[in-house]
């Protein structure tokens, strides 16, 4: 398990590389879901998600044989855009491994950047040519089963529970679960009484599966939101979750994407369905404690174009 230390020590390491990103109340958000709410924009961070933290603190680390050498990365998107960028900032040599159903900007985007860019059939094809790669001598910058990325993406946290005013509820959206690991390390301590809580897509719920079985296990993907569709959570996450987050909720990928025109309209800002998904699962969450609810939404990233939203939108019969 990580400690607040070690994101301390995280966001001490970032200072100069990745931006603290705006902490603000919603009225819109507030007068939808009937209860306070308070966004923190991760989308306006660099490469327009969280993971620009996790991937900036990873390489960062690397020994010089290391950054000569290289590093991988699998993502679904925005795990790969972030260490592209990243990388080309920190002149390290970057190859990107993303499953076909990658969205095509993140594939622009990363080879853009400088990034060798290799597509595989399926997101565990793509993790198993990573393991292939980091084999023949590059360095793996994993999304979410590495101690210092956990660390560095909890940096999300010190800074929501250093700028935001009081919350009762915070909800972070789970892929491989690094993100929220940090963040409720952070919470459970620096604002105890505050309860975490995970959001998923049915078709990417690969920590739901891995709370019910006691650990880790491999699931079939077939949610749209390619971006939290990791084939399997990590022991690492898996434990901050057990031990840290009150529950994790499970929407569909309508609700997701509804979520992502509804953020547009109520909150003005421009979000993909993986924080899109915080919406449906807030009502929830309201339900459940009440109107005197506070609640924190980790806004995770907005790399989704709007071509790619209007082709859900139309997919699933919705209307902005």
């Amino acid at each position: 398990m990580i400690t607040v230390a070690d994101v301390e020590a995280a966001a001490e390491r970032l200072t100069g590389h990745v931006v603290r990103t705006p902490t603000l109340p919603s009225p819109g958000l507030t007068a939808l879901l009937g209860a306070d709410t308070t966004v923190k924009l991760e989308l306006l961070q660099r490469t327009g998600s969280f993971k620009a933290r996790g991937a900036a603190a990873r390489l960062l680390s690397l020994t010089p044989a290391e950054r000569a050498a290289g590093a991988v990365a699998v993502s679904g998107g925005n795990h790969g855009i972030a260490l592209a960028v990243m990388a080309g900032a920190l002149g390290v040599r970057a190859t990107v491994v993303m499953p076909r159903s990658a969205p095509a900007r993140a594939v622009e985007t990363a080879k853009a950047a400088g990034a060798e860019v290799l597509l595989a059939d399926t997101m565990p094809g793509a993790f198993a040519l990573m393991e292939e790669l980091r084999a023949g001598g590059l360095t793996a910058v994993h999304p979410f089963d590495d101690p210092v990325v956990v660390a560095a993406q909890g940096t999300v946290g010190l800074e929501l529970a250093e700028d935001a005013g009081p919350l009762t509820d915070v909800l972070v959206s789970i892929g491989g679960g690094g993100l929220i690991a940090g963040v409720a390390t952070v919470l459970r301590a620096r604002r105890p009484g505050v309860r975490v809580w995970g959001v998923e897509t049915d078709g990417a719920h690969a920590m739901t599966a891995a709370l019910a079985a006691g650990g880790p296990v491999p699931v079939d993907l077939t949610s749209v939101v390619s971006t939290l569709s990791a084939p399997a959570v990590s022991a690492l996450t898996h434990a901050h979750v057990e031990a840290l987050v009150e529950e994790v909720l499970t929407v569909t990928d309508a609700e997701a994407v509804q979520g992502t025109l509804d953020l547009a309209e109520h909150a003005k800002v421009w979000a993909e369905p993986a924080a899109g998904c915080l919406l449906p699962a807030a009502r929830r969450v309201v339900d459940r404690v009440g109107p005197d609810a506070r609640l924190g939404l980790v806004v995770c990233g907005g790399n989704a174009t709007t071509a790619d939203v209007t082709a859900w939108a139309g997919r699933f019969g919705l209307r902005g």
